[in-house]
């Protein structure tokens, strides 16, 4: 197709250019222009030798031997004035030939161009627009298998028996079981599901379809619908094998979703495309599907039904045992000091997806490359995930005094919450450097992976957040903008506590919202309740954050001289880990008196 398309490209422009330069030559060659007043001075001198009339066009010599053209807008009357003078006078039937094709050729031309499209788009749509875009089968044995996926050990066992089917076809078909005709992976982004894909061909060696939803899509309509087709066509001449449509959301959207009632667009007859050929396979042809999306919920039902998509493997990010699989898997790939604990990394990034993990590894090596160092060190793995989490550092920002002095009572606000309510994350690391479009961060890191959350823990959350607020109002009489983000997290937490979780005493075991598809398929929310309940919903949220705030105030109250202390450990070394968080807490001695030169209350 790119060959035939590059032809007419060329044949194009000669035509073009040979058009082009006849004009051009034309003009050039063509007798200068006489005006016919002049035309007519001339005559009645006898200036004129001999013209030569085709209609109104009149060109001609004059006595000098000079060519000339001119135009006469009555030829008959001028016939008698050019006999009197003695002129020779020559005449030569009128020819639209050149006018005609000088007006038409270019719109012959377009419509030649259309045509050459249309009938390409029209025989069979692959043999036009879609082959060029028709994927060709991977080699038959993989560089990908089970041993480069690591962290969704329950997948990699739902997927066995499909490298099994395809292995051994027969042994399945003999007891009059039915190949499973469509894997359907659906999580995240990042959570490896492209990577499984390519390891079950990887496994059962056998040729690797792969393809984008995207790819399917066109503004032609039928181009997609062909695209399906060809490409089934293809697969069932190389079975036992592979088909991976990435993204399959992009064209097996829900129909009726969208376009004008009664009619198809191009998404649909795709999508109708693809639902018969996944129907089509007879039971000699070992031609599987696997699909992957990250938006199940928007796929057609008719798509998801056994006998298309037989099963559905949910892939979620990795806990603390499969995150450190997955590290382990990436550190083959760079030098690994011996001081690293992949076990610590591992507890150190929760809810890190395999695709998170291995950016973490190769920024590391970056880093330390960066440094000059020959391994990458803990040092470089920490300064890696800080930068991933938090941002590059701004060390170019020019800071005051006075911020600075806010931004450490904020951090130290926060830790100090962290450090004495009882079950929360541990605290890990304080900063009042700028990272991204924070002035500065409080980190707290998880034990173990959390999967419920108990509304204890969600209160003292919320405590937590507002702890830097706190702390500014009690130190400095005065809020700032830095704990905005800190404000929007609380009254989140807030809002689910009372209207989906069920945990107000006022209001009851109740969800208050109901999530239902938006525009465009975005995530909405429906209020199923009326305005009183909502007044109710209002002063829940209200009492609730009230509540945390008062209680941050108490205990920084009472801990005021471990404030001060803390905010002045940070401005000295802008950097502390929890450990010398809970030296500063502890001791005895901070609690005598506030340290000299601090603001007290």
């Amino acid at each position: 197709m790119a060959r035939y398309i590059r032809n007419y490209l060329l044949l194009l422009v000669a035509a073009a250019v040979l058009v082009l330069a006849y004009n051009i030559h034309l003009a050039e060659n063509r007798p200068p222009a006489l005006e016919y007043s002049a035309f007519l001075a001339r005559l009645e001198e006898g200036g004129i030798r001999s013209v030569t009339m085709q209609g109104g066009e009149i060109a001609g010599t004059d006595t000098l031997g000079q060519p000339f053209t001119t135009f006469a807008p009555a030829p008959a009357a001028l016939l008698p004035r050019l006999e009197a003078k003695g002129v020779m006078i020559a005449a030569r039937p009128e020819d639209n030939t050149s006018s005609f094709w000088s007006a038409t050729f270019p719109v012959l031309l377009l419509m030649g161009g259309w045509m050459f499209f249309m009938v390409f788009q029209h025989k069979g749509g692959m043999g036009g627009f879609a082959r060029k875009q028709l994927p060709k089968a991977a080699a038959a044995r993989q560089k990908v298998t089970f041993d480069d996926v690591a962290g969704i050990p329950e997948a990699k066992e739902e997927l066995v028996e499909i490298v099994e089917c395809l292995r051994e076809s027969r042994k399945i078909t003999r007891l009059g079981g039915r190949i499973p005709r469509g894997v359907l992976l659906q999580g995240p982004p990042g959570t490896g599901k492209t990577l499984l894909a390519k390891a079950i061909a990887g496994e059962a060696g056998v040729p690797f379809y792969s393809i984008s939803g995207s790819d399917f899509v066109e503004m032609f309509v039928g181009v997609g619908a062909s695209r399906v087709r060809e490409l089934f066509k293809e697969a069932k001449k190389t079975a036992p094998c592979i088909i991976f449509i990435d993204e399959i959301d992009a064209v097996g959207r829900r129909r009726g979703a969208s376009g004008a009632e009664g009619g198809q667009d191009e998404r649909e007859q795709t999508l109708n495309a693809l639902l018969v050929e996944m129907d089509g396979f007879r039971s000699d042809e070992t031609v599987i599907i696997v699909a992957a999306t990250n938006r199940p919920d928007i796929l057609d039902p008719a798509l998801l039904r056994p006998g298309r998509f037989d099963r559905q493997v949910t892939i979620l990010p990795p806990d603390v045992k499969g995150r450190q699989r997955i590290l382990e898997v990436h550190a083959r790939q760079v030098v690994m000091d011996p001081e690293v604990e992949l076990f610590e990394v591992a507890q150190n990034t929760p809810g890190f997806t395999g695709a998170e993990l291995a950016n973490l590894i190769n920024e590391s090596a970056l880093m330390a490359a960066r440094k000059g160092k020959s391994a990458i060190q803990p040092a470089d793995i920490e300064e890696a995930r800080d930068k991933i989490l938090m941002g590059a550092e701004r060390k170019g920002m020019v800071i005051s005094a006075q911020e600075r002095r806010v931004t450490a009572y904020h951090e130290a606000g926060h830790a100090i919450m962290a450090k004495l309510l009882p079950n929360t994350d541990p605290l890990h690391k304080i900063t009042i450097i700028p990272r991204g479009r924070a002035m500065g961060v409080t980190q707290q890191v998880p034990l173990d992976d959390r999967h419920a959350y108990s509304r204890e823990y969600l209160v003292n959350r919320i405590t937590i957040l507002l702890g830097g607020r706190t702390a500014e109002e009690l130190v400095f009489r005065e809020f700032s903008t830095g704990a905005s983000n800190d404000l929007q997290a609380a009254t989140d937490i807030a809002t689910r506590m009372v209207c989906e979780f069920g945990m107000s005493a006022v209001l009851g075991p109740r969800a208050y919202v109901t999530a239902v598809e938006g525009f465009l398929g975005g995530a909405g929310r429906q209020r199923p309740y009326s305005e009183e309940v909502a007044r109710t919903i209002d002063r829940e949220i209200d009492k609730l954050v009230a509540d945390c705030y008062q209680e941050a105030m108490i205990i920084l109250e009472g801990k005021i001289n471990y404030l001060h202390k803390l905010a002045e450990v940070l401005l000295l070394q802008e950097t502390i880990d929890g450990e010398e968080v809970d030296i500063i807490v502890t001791c005895p001695k901070v609690d005598e008196a506030a340290p000299a030169g601090q603001p007290t209350s």
